[in-house]
């Protein structure tokens, strides 16, 4: 039988596939649903109203739960540290499964090499992390958690706030960061219900931290949904792709207490490839809208 840890780098992966596979169905239905990137109340009721009927966007929520699944047995047993940069490696598989619906062949020879390189960066980065912690069993450190909570609203709305004012390429981009943060928290969130879930369900229904979920979750999805019409997906996915890992190893390690190793020239080497993690997710997202030739391919 294969212990808890053991599973949270499968765990990790299964639900990288499943939420690409809901990216790439809710990618295709933003293009068929009502324009709201101003973010007035009446465009995004038209847009709600649209995006739950949607065929493509209903797949892509049943993608979602069993993500969802998989992401919270991970974080149960593994570091938030280590569950959120391995769901980067959905960008690979996302941009398989975009060229699977439409039909348009294998990744180019330019897109195998930046999905080589993003492979390569992440198994560097936690290799040289060597990420170890509580595992789900330690508690919460209030203080952080607030500091973090309160930078993440602020960021989030700010960011909303700026995107909602521009277009194209930078509206994407600030809509980005904003879902990547909001993924972040709600990661952070499933952490702490897979830990109140083992008081029974009663405690999960009554916890904060539910409802807390809920309600971001579905400001992610809606927001998910205003990012891809804003502009190129080069601008939004690299956005949300890398905020969302990055924050959530700091808030791992501020909130959850988990250990980052880095030794005495590791930080240096981490960031390195973090830095390249970026730069990998930016040119695969960049290729592949050069390679569908609009917004909404």
């Amino acid at each position: 039988m294969v212990s808890g840890a053991a599973a949270v780098v499968p765990l990790s992966l299964g639900a990288s596939v499943a939420f690409a596979a809901s990216s790439a169905l809710k990618h295709v239905s933003a293009g068929d649903v009502p324009d709201a990137q101003t973010l007035h109340p009446h465009r995004l009721g038209r847009l709600a109203a649209a995006t739950l009927s949607h065929r493509f966007w209903l797949a892509g929520l049943a993608f979602d739960a069993v993500g969802l699944g998989l992401q919270a047995l991970a974080l149960h047993w593994g570091e938030l540290a280590l569950v959120q940069p391995l769901l980067v490696t959905g960008l690979l598989f996302a941009l398989v499964f975009r060229h699977r619906l439409h039909g348009d062949g294998r990744l180019s020879r330019q897109q195998a090499v930046w999905a080589v390189a993003l492979c390569a960066a992440l198994a560097g980065f936690l290799a040289v992390a060597d990420i170890g912690g509580h595992s789900g069993q330690g508690g919460v450190d209030r203080l952080p958690a607030v500091i973090a909570g309160v930078v993440g609203a602020v960021a989030t709305a700010t960011c909303v706030e700026l995107g909602r004012r521009q277009r194209g390429g930078e509206a994407a981009a600030l809509m980005g960061v904003a879902v990547g943060v909001i993924y972040a928290s709600t990661a952070a969130l499933l952490k702490a219900l897979t830990d109140v879930a083992a008081h029974g369900v009663a405690a999960v229904a009554t916890s904060w931290q539910l409802y807390a979920f809920v309600a971001l979750g579905g400001a992610g999805l809606l927001l998910n949904q205003v990012a891809f019409q804003a502009g190129p997906m080069s601008a939004s996915l690299p956005a949300a792709s890398t905020i969302d890992p990055l924050l959530s190893v700091v808030v791992g390690v501020a909130v959850y207490d988990e250990k980052v190793h880095t030794g005495p020239t590791g930080g240096f080497v981490l960031g390195l490839l973090l830095i390249a993690l970026g730069l990998a997710v930016f040119q695969l997202a960049r290729l592949e809208a050069a390679t569908s030739g609009s917004t909404f391919a």
